[in-house]
């Protein structure tokens, strides 16, 4: 009977060792990222300088969710951000301050120490339409929409990640898709207001192309396509970092395309296009015509699109959190008027510094 007890205690101990083991093993799944509600509000009476009373709220959230087990790698990343105000005045008195839909995520195998051959895909875009207020009491025009514009970009790529904290990706073969879709029911529901709001938003996002009759010269530009495909290089870089109750999340992507043309195009009083040098005609030294740009919209190689996205997040008293959030952009083809109207591509810049509800985990 002893020996029957010894076995059995013997088992029983084996089997708590094997199950202790089995529960200090590391998962090779971690997540880790920031969420929450940013708000602040303005209140004023008889106040001299001027002003409206005001509420802003911004709602965010950036999550990171990374396996590492024996050579393989999988990385998702998901920025989200959607800010709104409430501004006492007699028209437009809610107004979008900011959106963001940012995902990203990529497989890698690797092939040596910190190196891994890896497949990625991204996806940026908005949530609600943007709009160009102020115009007037009763209409402002759409400027931008979710998946106008929209950039997936498909590669495949070499990753060097040396730790969970620092990574940078170079993908010499990286597939670019620029989408503005505008359905028929929102085209017909604007129609009045905002004739051709498809065509515009397709121009000012560069889902078009010159098609050049080699005979005359004469450009017609084509608005057929939803869709803008290109084939370039991608190179990316993005810090997670977390200390204590500090984290910093930063990345940054360029993106430039395998392509050069940089014929320049001429319109004339009548808003016909003609392109430089062909049919032996030249419009440069004519008063006639204006030079409206080059054929590739300047999206040649060597050109880069940059998205740098950074927060720094700080949580104390367990459920407070003071964020500090900026966006910069700079896109090739994305034309901008300043105060006197002039139009060219600019950098495009967006800080937050907002105290509110959060949570970093």
């Amino acid at each position: 009977m002893k020996k029957y007890l010894l076995s059995i205690f013997s088992l029983c101990f084996a089997a708590f060792a094997v199950a202790q083991e089995a529960e200090q093993e590391p998962s090779p799944w971690s997540c880790n990222g920031v969420v929450g509600l940013n708000a602040s509000a303005t209140g004023l009476v008889n106040w001299a300088a001027g002003g409206n009373n005001n509420v802003n709220g911004v709602a965010f959230g950036k999550v990171r969710l990374l396996y590492n087990e024996s050579n393989l790698s999988w990385e998702t990343n998901v920025d989200l951000e959607y800010g709104l105000s409430y501004i006492d005045q007699e028209f437009d008195p809610f107004q979008k301050s900011s959106d963001k839909i940012n995902f990203n995520t990529k497989f890698g195998w690797q092939f040596h120490k910190a190196w891994y051959l890896t497949a990625s895909a991204d996806f940026k875009s908005q949530f609600a339409p943007g709009r160009t207020y102020g115009v007037s009491a009763a209409y402002d025009p759409i400027i931008s929409k979710f998946l106008a514009p929209a950039y997936t970009d498909i590669a495949v790529g070499i990753d060097w990640k040396p730790n969970d904290i620092f990574s940078v990706y170079i993908s010499p073969v990286a597939g670019r898709l620029t989408s503005v879709y505008v359905s028929d029911k929102l085209e017909n529901k604007y129609a009045t207001d905002q004739p051709g709001l498809g065509q515009s938003l397709k121009e000012s996002y560069a889902v078009w192309k010159y098609d050049v009759d080699d005979a005359t010269g004469k450009v017609i530009k084509n608005y057929d396509s939803n869709l803008h495909g290109q084939l370039g290089l991608s190179i990316k870089g993005a810090i997670n970092y977390t200390y204590k109750d500090l984290k910093i999340i930063t990345s940054v992507s360029l993106y430039t395309p395998y392509a050069w043309n940089k014929t320049e195009i001429y319109q004339d009083a009548t808003g016909n296009y003609y392109a430089e040098g062909i049919a032996g005609k030249s419009y440069a030294n004519d008063a006639a015509y204006t030079k409206i740009g080059y054929q590739d919209n300047n999206q040649r190689f060597g050109n880069f699109d940059v998205d740098w996205d950074a927060a720094i997040s700080y949580q104390f008293l367990k459920c407070l959190n003071v964020t500090l959030s900026t966006s910069l952009k700079y896109y090739n083809g994305v034309k901008i008027a300043n105060a006197e109207g002039i139009a060219a591509e600019r950098v495009q810049f967006k800080g937050t510094l907002g105290l509110g509800i959060g949570y970093s985990f």
